[in-house]
């Protein structure tokens, strides 16, 4: 953090997504640096007007910002951009949760890939040095509209090799606690009584704890060459029906007694199993034994450029989601259909019991 702390130090810093769970922990790590300028930027109100008072109240010597913006309103963060002349730029702002953004395809593909894309180029016409993307374990051989939005921001920094602005991806897992994730969902639950509701009892996922992912994105940052993924080392995988019982008993209840735990099944796009991001042979090692950068093939920028002129032809004229998703599978040929994969990771576990 050393490092972070000499790169940071007296700098302008653009955060989208400040107002969520991982931008306001890196607001705060950020904050400690003390840098020049902290540009806070998120379209959600009343959270960001929360960013602005702790600002206020721990941090009053920063100069902080609290912008309420859209990220794809191109006009918008130009007008951010001109006025503030970020040095760095970390990107957390997206659409996350994954039943959702399969019912709103036009709203993931228009926030995620198009927000990503005005502000990418921003950084390069406004003299951004480093421009980081926080991704995620969804965007590898994604099975939702999400995870494959996520994939192609990826694919769209990837292609920008020539430009001055030094671009790079972070993915990781699930983080404990963060807004709208199963542990509160959970607690929320069992204060209510019950049941707690899983959507598969075989379902399992990789966490990591807010404040550690922010640190791990920031170290990461400080590292990155142009255009590289890096990947968190998300340790072993937790079983969600254990994460309940466990939550369940923590409360001073007994599971299926006092609390009962009910299956729905698998929602829209949902995977029993998120990629293990350690698995890939094309991995290298870092300095830190959580970090990994991920080799990438080069994409040409022209292939992205027309991706995202028919992305946007298609989300202008609001095509119905089959059209929209057989567009996204053309331009990430490693999106696939979460049944296919299922049924793969089924045939894995009954294997390895036998």
């Amino acid at each position: 953090m050393e490092a972070v702390g000499r790169l940071l130090r007296g700098q302008r810093i653009l955060i989208t997504g400040a107002a969520g769970s991982i931008g306001g922990e890196m607001v705060r790590q950020i904050a400690s640096f003390t840098p020049d300028r902290l540009i806070l930027v998120d379209q959600a109100e009343t959270p960001l007007h929360d960013i602005r008072l702790m600002m206020a109240r721990d941090w009053r010597d920063i100069n902080a910002y609290t912008l309420v913006a859209d990220i794809a309103n191109k006009s918008r963060m130009e007008e951010i951009f001109s006025e503030h002349r970020p040095a760095y730029v970390f990107h957390a702002a997206a659409y996350k949760h994954v039943p959702m953004m399969e019912d709103n395809p036009c709203e993931s593909v228009g926030n995620n890939v198009d927000g990503t894309r005005v502000i990418a180029d921003l950084a390069v016409k406004y003299g951004t040095r480093k421009f980081v993307m926080i991704s995620t374990d969804k965007a590898v051989n994604p099975t939702n509209l999400m995870g494959a939005t996520k994939r192609f921001c990826e694919m769209i920094l990837q292609s920008k090799r020539e430009s001055k602005t030094e671009y790079c991806a972070v993915r990781f897992g699930n983080v404990l606690g963060s807004n709208g994730s199963v542990i509160p969902l959970f607690k929320k639950q069992i204060a209510n009584g019950g049941p707690v509701t899983i959507t598969d009892k075989r379902i399992i996922r990789y966490f990591m704890t807010i404040p550690e992912a922010a640190m791990l994105v920031l170290e990461a940052g400080a590292m990155a060459k142009q255009s590289q993924i890096f990947v968190l080392n998300m340790g072993k995988p937790v079983q969600i029906l254990t994460l309940a019982e466990n939550l369940i008993r923590l409360s001073g209840l007994e599971p299926y007694k006092d609390i009962e735990i009910k299956e729905i099944g698998l929602r829209p796009g949902e995977k029993l199993y998120e990629e293990l991001l350690m698995k890939s042979e094309h991995l290298i090692t870092t300095e830190n034994e959580k970090i990994f950068i991920e080799e990438q093939q080069l994409i040409p920028p022209e292939d992205i450029m027309r991706g995202l002129v028919a992305l946007d032809r298609c989300v202008s004229d609001q095509r119905p989601k089959d059209e929209l998703v057989a567009l996204m599978r053309r331009l990430v040929p490693t999106y696939r259909e979460p049944e296919e994969v299922n049924r793969e990771a089924i045939a894995r576990m009954e294997e390895a019991a036998v």
